[in-house]
């Protein structure tokens, strides 16, 4: 294997110093059967996933690659053994579940329970935002496609909890140097997360796992944690997951599989949840956070700032000091503003500094009166809704009605939905344009490997046999064996990289060949 294969290999690991970063988010849907409530979640979810695969010709033949997977390995050092790991860890096994491979690089498959769409490999926030709400479009229509009758029964929910014990997953992703000492990002991670739900929690009615306790809180997902650090993501959920599964060259990167986020609807809630994260991350990378701002029982501390929508509550540093978690966050924004400020100066991208403004602009608001981000976040946006049915019809927090409209302002329905419902009456901030994010659900972004995904299943479906993050396999013509291709660097595969070869190629053994020249 040489030539452009070698060189797709090999690419240098571009330092961000910025929010731009190879990362990528995964949502698990809720899911529910109309007037079935014993249906079975996984016959329901492989249900919509094989009836979207059936809409386009190109997703039915190519299989999802697991050879290189490795969920098991720890970034401690260790990999856990199969036999004591939990079934929900084995994710690369092929259970036969369904799986499609999207011509816009990403993947819509069947989680166990849920269906799950990964987006492809992007390079910035407001990337994710696109790609993310592209997998609502896409998920909604494979609602519609699954349906039996012009009214679905099958509904989709983007949001994190059933409220009844259950919880499901809305992942990040974020590529980083492998040089970098885990220590060093569970140190300076953990406090940004215990604090950041502030900004990107998606609002929930209920406390406890099983939404019991009466009242409102700021994450969908804080009540499901348990330990500080652990490789589980279903069990015992650890607020900074040990999973060492960079899909990409291990000895240059590790992948940051973030497992603490919510599933978000509002583009500036998620735009920032990204943005934040990729910012400290680069300071960890670049050992600039030198102040230690660990938090006493992070945990317990976490279910408390959820449980506090009037952001009141202190939390107690390991150096002494007690801060709320709003300015928990100002000591992050403080020390990314002088970073971009000392390594970037004026050469500082318009998103990072975009993204430092809003972070700067909303915690000032929350500080003041959380209801001004009303038009941003989602827990603001729900809360505001939420108090309004209360105001009017006299309802206390233990009213089932409350948890059905918490229900319905996540539902993919358009005409279900009550966050689309605060879209339409410009209640809400957009990021991105319905024909962008249209065009999304079918193209992949340009600057990543998952350009050459998306093109080589779009143009060359037939001779696609499986792909995965890091590799495309083709089943060609005058070859006995299956041919792989690696795409062990997220940032080769661009369009700049093989836009001109995969035009020039009208087949795969073409593209095949000039890649093997």
């Amino acid at each position: 294997m040489s030539g452009r294969i070698a060189a797709y290999r090999s690419a240098p690991y571009a330092r961000p110093m910025s929010v731009r970063r190879v990362m990528g988010t995964e949502t698990e849907f809720g899911i529910t059967v109309a007037g079935s409530p014993t249906a079975n979640p996984m016959v329901a979810s492989s249900r919509v996933v094989n009836a979207y695969a059936a809409s386009s010709h190109r997703a039915r033949r190519a299989r999802w690659d697991f050879e290189e997977e490795t969920p098991l390995r720890d970034a401690r050092g260790f990999e856990m053994s199969r036999q004591v790991a939990d079934l929900s860890q084995l994710t690369d096994e092929d259970l036969g579940l369904a799986n499609v491979i999207l011509t816009n690089g990403a993947r819509l498959y069947v989680d166990h329970a849920h269906p799950e769409y990964s987006t492809p490999e992007v390079t910035t926030p407001r990337d994710i935002v696109v790609w993310d709400k592209a997998g609502e479009l896409v998920a909604y229509d494979a609602c519609r496609f699954a349906a039996t009758t012009p009214d679905p029964d099958i509904t989709l929910y983007k949001n994190n909890t059933d409220n009844k014990g259950a919880s499901y997953g809305s992942h990040e992703n974020y590529l980083m140097r492998r040089s970098t000492p885990f220590a060093d990002i569970v140190k300076h991670v953990t406090p940004f997360f215990v604090s950041r739900q502030v900004v990107c929690g998606a609002g929930r009615v209920g406390i406890g796992q099983d939404g019991r306790g009466h009242g409102f809180q700021l994450s969908q997902r804080a009540d499901f944690f348990e330990v500080e650090v652990g490789l589980e993501t279903t069990l015992k959920r650890p607020i900074i997951n040990t999973r060492d599964e960079p899909h990409a060259d291990p000895a240059k990167y590790r992948r940051l599989h973030v497992i603490i986020g919510d599933a978000n609807l509002a583009e500036v809630s998620t735009y920032l949840k990204v943005g934040t994260t990729a910012l400290v991350l680069a300071m960890v990378e670049d050992r600039f956070l030198t102040r230690d701002l660990s938090v006493r029982k992070p945990v317990q501390s976490l279910h408390e700032v959820s449980h506090d929508p009037s952001l009141g509550h202190l939390l107690e540093l390991a150096d002494g000091r007690t801060l709320s978690a709003v300015q928990l966050q100002w000591e992050y924004f403080h020390a990314a503003r002088a970073y971009v400020d000392q390594r970037l100066g004026a050469d500082a991208d318009e998103q990072t500094l975009d993204v430092l403004a809003r972070w700067e602009s909303v915690l000032t608001r929350l500080e003041r009166d959380p209801m001004e981000c009303a038009s941003e976040l989602d827990w603001v946006a729900k809360l505001k809704l939420l108090e309004q049915y209360r105001q009017r019809d006299g309802l206390e927090w233990s009213n089932a009605k409350l948890a059905l409209i918490d229900l319905q302002y996540s539902s993919l329905r358009p005409e279900r939905s009550l966050y689309q419902r605060l879209v339409r009456a410009g209640r809400i901030e957009r990021l991105v344009g319905d024909d962008e994010v249209t065009a999304a659900m079918h193209e992949p972004p340009t600057d990543t490997r998952a350009y050459f995904r998306g093109r080589c299943l779009d143009k060359y479906a037939e001779q696609v046999a499986a792909a995965s993050w890091d590799s495309v396999i083709f089943d060609l013509p005058g070859h006995e064996s299956l041919q792989r291709i690696p795409t062990l660097d997220p940032l080769r595969g661009s369009r700049a990289h093989v836009g001109d070869l995969i035009d020039a190629s009208p087949d795969a053994l073409s593209l095949y060949g000039a890649l093997t020249r």
